[in-house]
């Protein structure tokens, strides 16, 4: 005869763990701006920061928001559009998996120290498990503050930009996260990285796994040996705080 506390209990677990809100990533986009950012030009209809669905960084076959509708791994659940003055876009997904829930917001060019800044408090704030931000080093053209570091928790860190470990690996550590991805070369930030690079990091793979997975993805995006696409990505230290 079955255990009536028993089975009970199990359905209790069973309710809590189908109940519980998946983790979230907040990832932030700069949109690509000739005329506003310090970037070599792209072409001009890519390169216009006040147009996301035909921006580099959004729009475009590897930018953020087209990459992630065409995967298999996720699913586009709500749109927003014109969210603030420097927020045209936000999108949400849902990954199949049903444990990760990512939110992308799209900055109007103009904004990109806006976005930086809000890449950063929301890491400070430790209420994600992953946060990221793609686009232009905004920090080469521009000085912050370091961001304060205002929670105990320690999320994830993904900064997809030039030199990405000189300019922001002492902030992430300022603002309580940890680096998770960054770069140590000049590199184009589309988002197969970040899309192969999470799927490392959900299975809690080691950072050298994390690295190794965008090394592949950067490898087959421009047709390099892998070996020297890892190269773009820096050696981040599992121990270090």
């Amino acid at each position: 005869m079955k255990n009536p506390i028993l089975s009970a209990l199990i359905l209790l677990i069973s309710l809590a763990a189908a109940n519980a809100a998946p983790r979230t990533i907040q990832v932030f986009v700069a949109l690509c701006d000739n005329e506003s950012q310090g970037i070599a030009p792209v072409p001009a209809r890519i390169g216009d920061g006040n147009k996301p669905d035909a921006n580099l960084y959004w729009g475009c076959s590897d930018g953020l928001a087209s990459f992630f509708k065409e995967s298999s791994r996720w699913k586009l659940v709500k749109t927003e559009k014109e969210v603030t003055a420097d927020i045209l876009v936000r999108l949400q997904f849902k990954h199949a998996s049903a444990d990760l829930q990512l939110t992308a917001s799209a900055y109007r060019g103009t904004a990109i120290e806006s976005c930086v800044k809000d890449f950063e408090a929301t890491l400070a704030k430790g209420e994600d498990a992953l946060v990221a931000y793609i686009g232009h080093n905004g920090l080469m053209d521009f000085k912050l503050a370091p961001p304060a570091r205002g929670s105990d928790k320690r999320p994830a860190a993904v900064v997809l930009c030039c030199l990405s470990e000189s300019y922001f690996k002492e902030r992430i550590v300022s603002a309580g996260g940890k680096a998770i991805l960054l770069t140590d070369q000049f590199m184009y930030p589309g988002s197969f990285l970040l899309h192969d690079a999470v799927e490392a990091w959900r299975q809690g793979k080691p950072l050298a796994d994390i690295r190794a997975a965008a090394g592949r993805a950067y490898a087959r995006n421009q047709k390099i040996p892998v070996k020297a696409a890892t190269g773009v990505f820096a050696k981040l230290d599992e121990k270090a705080k």
